[in-house]
């Protein structure tokens, strides 16, 4: 049985401060499911290179905060694809609604990721075609994914931040390399689980990269609060920390 390196979705998971901004992408459709892309400025008058795909936390691709990191990365040469396996439903839209189960969400949400991030993948390859590089990134409930299609030759490198539902088998059966951004209060991903993953990758002898801040818990990477000094600078670091992990391992040598 594989070991557990990531635990469930927790309360953490589930609270986010807004952010502010306005959305530069598009909601377009690939192989039946909602995705929101968003591409650089001068894509329509060059070549696209690097494609992220881009596996988001309960509140989805289309919350504000995660059309704002994928219009970041945009905006320094990337195309980004979101998925939305909450198929029009996040998190957000229920958390102030009595009665509101968590559970049954969460099942159902799982049960659409696992049927439509296959196809999806396949679908973006299909688009997007060979000649183009990949990268994954996840974000709480979005991690699994990163590392399912990381199993496969399709990634240049990928990226994680505060982790769910991690096993020891999705671990080991990552080909490329990987960046871990981490809080220090995290009790879906604590130190204890931190240091075994790293013992993991020691072992495998692979390429990663941790960063751990200090004074942010689960979901400081898109949900934190920016009129908090230690939230914001933590989440800018962890953007700009992926960026630079995607760029070392795409750009041409």
């Amino acid at each position: 049985m594989s070991s557990t390196l990531a635990g469930p979705l927790t309360d953490h998971c589930f609270t986010s401060v807004a952010h502010s901004g306005t959305p530069k992408g598009e909601s377009i459709t690939i192989a039946g499911v909602p995705t929101y892309l968003s591409a650089p400025q001068a894509s329509a008058a060059s070549a696209v290179e690097t494609v992220i795909l881009y596996f988001s936390d309960v509140f989805g691709p289309f919350y504000i905060n995660a059309q704002l990191v994928q219009d970041y990365y945009a905006s320094l040469g990337f195309t980004v694809v979101g998925i939305d396996y909450f198929f029009g439903d996040p998190v957000h839209l229920h958390l102030n609604k009595p009665g509101f189960d968590r559970s049954t969400w969460r099942t159902k949400s799982v049960e659409q990721a696992r049927a439509s991030v296959p196809k999806w993948v396949d679908g973006v390859k299909e688009m997007f075609g060979t000649n183009v590089k990949y990268c994954a990134v996840g974000f709480c409930f979005g991690a699994p994914y990163v590392f399912q299609v990381a199993a496969t030759d399709m990634l240049s490198c990928a990226a994680v931040a505060h982790p769910t539902s991690l096993t020891e088998e999705l671990l080991r059966a990552s080909k490329v390399p990987l960046l871990f951004s981490c809080a220090e209060t995290d009790s879906a991903f604590p130190a204890t689980f931190r240091r075994q993953v790293e013992d993991i990758l020691v072992e495998k002898k692979a390429t990663y990269y941790f960063q751990i801040f200090s004074g942010v818990s689960h979901g400081f990477g898109t949900r934190g609060d920016p009129e908090v000094e230690t939230e914001r600078w933590a989440k800018e670091e962890c953007q700009r920390a992926m960026v630079g992990w995607f760029k070392r391992f795409t750009s041409s040598k």
